[in-house]
């Protein structure tokens, strides 16, 4: 049991659980359900166990119902549809895709790794979602086992359908909390075509941040990452990709509009970046690709460093520079590595809080920090969590965002949904019985 315990997150508090259950049908998961409810034992949902909120950790005496092995793929070209199980890998479903000449836009930089039921869970974004949008904009159909074993069809294969209550987005996003996502239909786009990238890299984290506010005015490019020093130098201790380690910040952008559109995009990019130390721009794709695989190997490469905890919050774009000031600040204050990477072109950041797990004293000030971030987020009008998810880690501060009557809204959702409050205890709410 003990590989079942922990994700990404490292949940300090996870238990062991009763039991694993590794469903590979939607049969096998509503037996499940259906025992758990007559026993009145919790459940916790796992994909990947790729997530960093803490939301697929384990608790003690809670079943733990596995989907890896539903990882069935299919593809209908004719619809642009891919219809799969919540096991399937992001990778697996691009790859698939790209047989027809088709596209699954959300990637995650854990996108080789993590699956798509987790992804629909937290509605999770990536690297491209600056222009074409989150998981949530993707996700045309679900099955879903309820808290009381029942199976429900939501959406289709249809791309345009208003009939009744948005259910299915109710879903999207949950964190296993309101059901169990037994398959899923994503709309799939036209391949995409080439792409053009530009890496600017500049002497201050105040000038890259406020180039990104003003190419967002201006532009809206497929891809547009932060770097702040402190990564870079991590990402160059990992592995070698010939980075500039003076720098403050490096901003990696990408443009994939078509023909002289993107040589336009690129361009207008460029503009932005006058306060930019170099401006480097390559149209060959393995060499575009390379400085976004660096953008990716991120997490890895600080994690290195020491135990992290994974921040994830999001602020409005013209906010990004108030908000990078905030993080160096509170690093300042608690005396802490906090290495910043970006989501930039949508205001999603990771701060990425490094301490000595084995020094009470750090760890204390990691999570003080960890609180900080999160209220100086939230303060600029912000989220704690832009595509993470709250899980346990967060749930302390969701009140402080939602404030009292959207929680108290919220928790009769779930009531409605898990009126024994059996699914994902602890995630997003409290671990009693949400109707009280």
């Amino acid at each position: 049991m003990q590989k079942y315990r922990w994700d990404w997150s490292r949940d300090a508090d996870a238990g062991t659980p009763l039991a694993v259950v590794r469903a590979e049908t939607a049969d096998h998961v509503q037996i499940a359900v259906r025992w758990a409810a007559a026993e009145a034992v919790p459940i916790i949902t796992r994909g990947a166990g790729t997530g960093l909120s803490g939301g697929s950790s384990g608790r003690s005496g809670a079943l733990m119902i596995a989907l890896d092995r539903m990882d069935t793929i299919e593809i209908d070209s004719a619809n642009q549809v891919a219809v799969v199980g919540p096991g399937a890998i992001n990778k697996a479903v691009k790859l698939a895709a790209a047989e027809h000449g088709l596209w699954y836009p959300p990637d995650p930089s854990s996108y080789e790794i993590c699956s798509i039921g987790g992804n629909i869970a937290t509605n999770a974004g990536g690297l491209c979602c600056v222009k074409y949008g989150v998981t949530t904009d993707y996700v045309l159909g679900l099955d879903v086992v309820l808290a009381d074993g029942s199976l429900i069809t939501l959406g289709g294969k249809r791309l345009k359908d208003v009939a009744g209550l948005s259910l299915l987005k109710l879903f999207v996003g949950s964190e296993g909390t309101l059901g169990i996502v037994t398959r899923a239909i994503l709309r799939l786009v036209p391949a995409q075509g080439e792409r053009s990238t530009l890496v600017a890299t500049f002497a201050g984290v105040d000038e890259a941040a406020r180039a990104v506010v003003a190419i967002r005015q201006l532009a809206r490019p497929s891809m547009l990452e932060f770097m702040d020093r402190a990564v870079i130098n991590a990402v160059e201790d990992f592995k070698p990709m010939g980075l500039d380690r003076s720098v403050a910040a490096m901003l990696v952008v990408q443009s994939d509009a078509p023909s002289v559109a993107r040589t336009a995009e690129i361009d207008i990019v460029r503009s932005c970046c006058a306060d930019a130390l170099d401006v480097f721009v390559t149209d060959d794709a393995e060499e575009g690709e390379m400085f976004a695989a660096a953008r990716r190997m991120a997490f890895d490469a600080v994690e290195v460093r020491g135990a992290l905890l994974f921040e994830d919050v999001g602020v409005p774009i013209p906010r990004l520079p108030q908000l990078l000031a905030e993080v160096a600040r509170i690093a300042g204050e608690h005396a802490l590595e906090i290495p910043v990477v970006a989501h930039a072109g949508d205001g999603n950041t990771h701060p990425l809080i490094v301490f000595d797990a084995a020094d009470p004293t750090s760890k204390q000030r990691a999570r003080d920090a960890f609180a900080a971030i999160m209220a100086a987020a939230i303060a600029l009008e912000g989220t704690i969590t832009g595509e993470h998810g709250v899980g346990r880690a967060k749930k302390a501060a969701l009140p402080d965002q939602l404030g009292s009557e959207v929680m108290a809204l919220s928790r009769r959702v779930k009531a409605a949904f898990d009126p024994q409050g059996l699914l994902n205890p602890g995630v997003m709410f409290d671990e009693s019985p949400p109707d009280g």
